[in-house]
């Protein structure tokens, strides 16, 4: 179990300003989504802490952001709800992190040329700075994220054919905007014009921003770190998550993550992340990276610094509090039994709603997923949880909803800002 030793800005990739200035920019623009109708920021807003407020986002077609998303209407109504919930920015710049999404299939690796092992395998591009620049790319080549339908327009069209093809396509729309071109040759040494502004650059940017935007080390905690005491209730609540209860053998160190995964038996629901050969609407989770059978339902522990801000909880959002979602790690097996699907925050969309519960009439699913337990039952009281959510809240930042750039008013492409 790795010790916390507290976070300073030196913990962090270093960021170049104007990279992260025009990264804010390209965060909160359409232009990068096939259809030109959804951004990052979209589905990880401001507003919310840098996730959506769903248990299951609405991605390309819908309208609005968070828990008030509609699903849009008529041809560009959505298809599929996103399979899996909006995981939070806040901390990936850390220079600890080492595995990105809930299934952990970006990591470092010496596999490819790019000098990482992720979905577009050999076909990810040079020259991407680091883990936050490359995961900014994937959004974009997602059909039910921000590429689109087949059909629809010439990214998913082309991403459909190999998913490095519709990255060149997004990129020349950036940099023919006169504005976009302007700020890349300011923001990047090697960009003397901007004819010469590839995926690469527009990740890095990306990368800059979330990096720097989403940084959070000021929290109670870290006071108690440095010696001022906590108030009594999450001192308390410290006690059980470290010893008592030993949440901190997952959810250890600086970030409150190993950075592993393990499977917490959460009720199953929604449209999965199925592979191409699943026959049902399920999510294997880390097994659908690996292929390996015991990485199945096994999903990434997320970190928990700003967690009281980033509800719902776990990797499809099944539980809308942090009450709930400690009940169900002290009884996995009785929090599954009572749970129902009212319980996530979906959005009606009444003509996918007989997928959302479909998984669950699978009695053999339901059956192989039940057997796949990393949680150990706890025995704790209706306090206990209270004190526990109490420290969890004291790991939220003091300026957790005062980002230093925030979102901006307009964007360079003109298209509405979310």
């Amino acid at each position: 179990m790795a010790a916390a030793q507290g976070i300073s800005a030196d913990d962090y990739i270093p960021v170049d300003p104007l990279q992260a200035e025009l990264g804010q920019l390209l965060f909160y623009d359409k232009i990068l989504s096939g259809n030109r109708n959804i951004s990052c920021g979209t589905c990880h807003h401001h507003d919310h802490a840098g996730t959506d407020g769903l248990s299951l986002g609405i991605g390309e077609g819908g309208v609005g952001v968070g828990p008030e998303r509609t699903a849009g209407e008529g041809p560009d109504a959505i298809r599929k709800r996103i399979p899996r919930n909006a995981p939070a920015l806040w901390n990936l710049g850390h220079k600890s992190v080492e595995v990105m999404f809930h299934d952990g299939r970006l990591t470092p690796s010496d596999l490819y040329e790019s000098g990482f092992d992720s979905p577009a395998e050999e076909w990810l591009p040079e020259g991407l700075d680091n883990l936050v620049a490359a995961q900014a790319l994937f959004p974009m080549t997602s059909q039910f994220e921000m590429a689109g339908n087949p059909g629809e327009n010439e990214v998913t069209g082309a991403v459909h054919e190999r998913i490095d093809y519709g990255w060149p396509i997004i990129a020349k729309r950036v940099r023919t905007i006169p504005e976009y071109g302007e700020k890349f040759v300011a923001a990047f040494n090697h960009i003397e014009t901007a004819d010469q502004v590839t995926i690469v650059e527009i990740g890095n940017a990306l990368g800059a921003f979330i990096a720097s935007e989403w940084q959070s080390f000021d929290s109670p905690y870290d006071d108690w770190l440095a010696g001022v005491p906590l108030d009594d209730d999450a001192e308390r609540g410290r006690e059980i998550f470290f010893y008592s209860a030993r949440c901190s053998s997952c959810h250890s160190g600086d970030l409150f993550t190993d950075q592993g995964f393990h499977a917490l038996g959460l009720p199953a629901f929604g449209p999965g992340r199925t592979r191409r050969f699943d026959p049902i609407p399920r999510d294997v989770g880390r097994m659908g990276k690996s292929d390996l059978l015991e990485d199945a339902y096994r999903f990434r522990t997320p970190s928990l610094r700003n967690v009281a801000l980033t509800g719902p909880y776990g990797h499809n959002g099944a539980f809308p509090t942090l009450e709930a979602m400690i009940m169900h790690h002290a009884d996995p097996v009785a929090s599954r039994a009572r749970w129902t699907l009212s319980d996530a925050q979906l959005p009606d969309v009444p003509w996918i709603a007989a997928v959302d519960g479909a998984i669950a009439q699978d009695s053999a699913e339901m059956e192989r997923q039940a057997s796949v337990q990393d949680l150990r039952s706890l025995s704790i009281s209706e306090d206990d949880v209270q004190y526990l959510v109490a420290f969890l809240n004291a790991l939220t930042g003091k300026t957790a909803e005062d980002r230093p750039l925030g979102r901006p008013e307009t964007v360079p492409s003109g298209l509405p800002v979310d």
